[in-house]
């Protein structure tokens, strides 16, 4: 499997025909290569934006080269809990199943500032908007085909770590060591999740995906100072392309040997890049103390509980 798995391109994504996914962040770097790649074959993809805009340019340079493509472009502001809570309302109308959730949106070391909800933002974007989402969405995934849910961490997980007595960085905010507190958060959730939907007999599956160092502009677009120039520029010409850095996701999201609770990554020295394979999550992360604890924050700070089903007696 390891062997397949190091050989593993977007050409073997299975046929997504009729399959209902949606990626956040859909408009650009990882989650429009994301959205490429499983339009491509055949998904029917709803690309979840801040700007919708931005959103409609992204769908339609997608359907410029692939006229067939099956997209939808909807508004999502993982900020704002307000505009998730209507996101996952609208897709609850519209849609009767999800098949994929694909929380692939952040942000990266930007000055200090609070969602709408009064949460600092690295925290409120890459993980308890995402958190949400999922909770919101778990009775269409429960009755998706083969559903899974893939949230993006990152190389960095491994760096952060929760700072429990001031989430918001109102007493000491380092722009990057946020940004490490809330891809651990993920890098956390993501096991928490896998850990509970197996308790609960779920056939939802759980899985993480990091891309290595991959260009985007996330490097550019949040990040100031010396961590824009040397992320943004002086490193650049070491990273590798989206549509690379997006495979770990894409072989969660889509390939029959993916499993629950796994971490996948770049096979390349230091997993900055190449094709995707098993990686190790931090032991950190994998704690089910801190699993547990982040849980119950993340319910408490977005007011959603998940639904699980009853397991069998």
């Amino acid at each position: 499997m390891t062997e397949q798995m190091q050989r593993w391109a977007a050409e073997r994504i299975p046929d997504q025909t009729d399959r209902v996914v949606v990626v956040t962040g859909a408009n650009s770097g990882l989650g429009l290569a994301t959205t490429r790649a499983l339009a491509r074959r055949g998904a029917h993809v709803i690309l979840a934006v801040r700007d919708e805009a931005k959103g409609r340019r992204a769908a339609a340079e997608i359907t410029a080269g692939l006229p067939a493509a099956r997209l939808e472009v909807r508004p999502l502001d993982l900020a704002d809990l307000d505009s998730v809570r209507a996101f996952a309302d609208r897709l609850r109308a519209d849609h009767p199943r999800l098949d994929v959730l694909v929380n692939n949106a952040g942000v990266m070391a930007p000055p200090r500032s609070l969602s709408p909800q009064g949460h600092e933002l690295q925290f409120a974007v890459n993980h308890l908007g995402h958190f949400a989402l999922t909770g919101l969405l778990l009775d269409l995934l429960s009755a998706g085909r083969d559903p899974r849910v893939v949230t993006v961490t990152s190389l960095n997980h491994r760096k952060g770590r929760l700072h429990w007595d001031d989430l918001t960085g109102e007493r000491a905010y380092a722009p990057m060591g946020f940004y490490n507190q809330a891809k651990f958060a993920n890098a956390v959730f993501g096991r928490e999740l896998h850990r509970r939907l197996t308790r609960a007999g779920s056939p939802v599956r759980s899985m993480l995906a990091h891309p290595g160092y991959t260009a985007t502009n996330l490097q550019t677009s949040g990040p100031v100072g010396l961590v824009k120039v040397l992320f943004g520029r002086l490193l650049v010409p070491l990273a590798q392309a989206p549509a690379q850095g997006a495979l770990p996701q894409l072989y969660a999201a889509t390939d029959p040997g993916a499993e629950g609770g796994e971490l996948f990554g770049p096979d390349g020295r230091g997993e900055l890049r190449g094709a995707p394979t098993r990686v190790a999550l931090s032991p950190a992360a994998a704690d089910a103390e801190t699993g547990r604890r982040l849980w119950e924050v993340s319910e408490r700070l977005t007011d959603v509980r998940f639904a699980f089903p009853t397991p069998a007696s």
